[in-house]
């Protein structure tokens, strides 16, 4: 039994699709795992499975034996079996250029220069764990990454230093190769990949990659403010370029740890605090934590459970760019009165003698003996 996938399943259409759905979804699949342009490992292998795919179900002869008899019928037909006829264009792009009438800023004639030309190195992403300190007035940290640096023994050309690469005798140096079915084909060269230079004598130190695996050691500044999610870009501290193309850059993203009393949201800071109902009735002055050392702070008289003081920029630095200004939040104290549930004899006795002078009488529930819970549990 054949372990291949569905070819409608890879082109992502049903088995009734007509021959132009069919060739628009080849051309977006092929678009997105082209090895040139995706940067996901089994690229290359979807990236055949997708030729493979069309060259069938964009014949007629070969996608009727498909239906009938799937991928058996065409182990003796040599369908599905590389990349000939029109779905064996080994570049897509190569496609839009010369049947479709050219897309993505390609010229024509055979003049491209987009495979030879300096690239970009990747971009590099970085998770920081923060202390909430730390994150609202910034620090600064030394981090590590391993990253694809351009080897400073060739200068990332893979030949040994005093050598010369030398060009490619099958593409003469541009880095293509045309072949002719019914119409040209240009493709990528197999042979230098793209490059149109061989490296005879590789580089001892990266081995003729151009670039090496290294751990760079970096101080980078967290500017006060950030928090869950904040990302700083810091420009060319990416993956070294290749062919003496420019680095990528790294992305550090923030993670902040909770913190034991303080819960921020924006540039504000909450924290609870539990009063007795003395302190709530009568007010008080009481010391509380901020992000700055301890504070005292007032309760007014009368105060109630989920009313709030409000402390003005005590809270955290607002993030701004290139500004000397620095603007905070605030931190909002919510109030929790709490009653008590173990009163000293002396205590019930001061509540109850209150409670007489308030508006309503207080009648103190008597406590209940041992015959009275029998009574209770036998409901008499």
């Amino acid at each position: 039994m054949s372990n291949k996938r569905d070819y409608y399943e890879i082109l992502g259409v049903s088995k009734g699709t007509s021959k132009e759905e069919i060739k628009k979804a080849y051309r977006s699949s092929a678009r997105k795992y082209h090895p040139d342009v995706s940067k996901e490992a089994d690229a290359e292998a979807k990236f055949k499975e997708i030729n493979e795919a069309y060259e069938v179900l964009s014949d007629d002869q070969k996608r009727a034996t498909y239906d009938r008899f799937g991928h058996a019928g065409l182990s003796n037909s040599g369908g599905g079996s590389g990349f000939s006829g029109f779905g064996g264009f080994s570049d897509p792009f190569d496609i839009f250029e010369q049947v479709f009438g050219g897309m993505g800023g390609f010229s024509r004639g055979g003049n491209r220069q987009r495979r030879q030309g300096p690239r970009q190195g990747a971009d590099l992403r970085l998770e920081l764990v923060l202390e909430f300190e730390d994150a609202v007035f910034g620090k600064k940290r030394e981090i590590e990454i391993p990253r694809q640096e351009t080897c400073d023994s060739c200068r990332g050309s893979g030949a040994e230093p005093g050598t010369t690469p030398l060009r490619c005798p099958d593409c003469s140096g541009t880095g293509e190769v045309r072949r002719q079915t019914g119409f040209f084909i240009i493709s990528t060269c197999p042979r230098c990949r793209g490059r149109g230079e061989i490296v005879t004598s590789p580089c001892q130190k990266c081995q003729g990659q151009g670039r090496m695996t290294t751990n760079r050691r970096l101080m980078v500044t967290i500017p006060p403010g950030v928090d869950n999610g904040s990302q700083i870009r810091y420009s060319g501290e990416g993956e070294g370029g290749e062919l003496g193309g420019p680095p990528g850059n790294l992305y550090v993203v923030i993670r902040v740890k909770s913190h034991a009393y303080f819960h921020r949201v924006d540039d504000d800071v909450y924290i609870p605090l539990d009063i007795n109902i003395a302190q709530a009735a009568l007010g008080d002055e009481v010391e509380i934590p901020t992000l700055d050392g301890k504070e005292n702070i007032k309760i007014p008289a009368g105060t109630q459970t989920g009313d709030t003081v409000r402390l003005r920029g005590k809270g955290v630095p607002h993030l701004r760019r290139d500004s000397t200004s620095v603007s905070r939040g605030d931190q909002i104290v919510t109030i929790q009165v709490r009653i008590p549930t173990n009163l000293t004899k002396n205590q019930r006795d001061l509540l109850i003698e209150l409670g007489k002078t308030l508006d309503k009488e207080v009648i103190p529930q008597r406590e209940k003996g041992f015959f009275d819970k029998i009574r209770d549990a036998l409901g008499v």
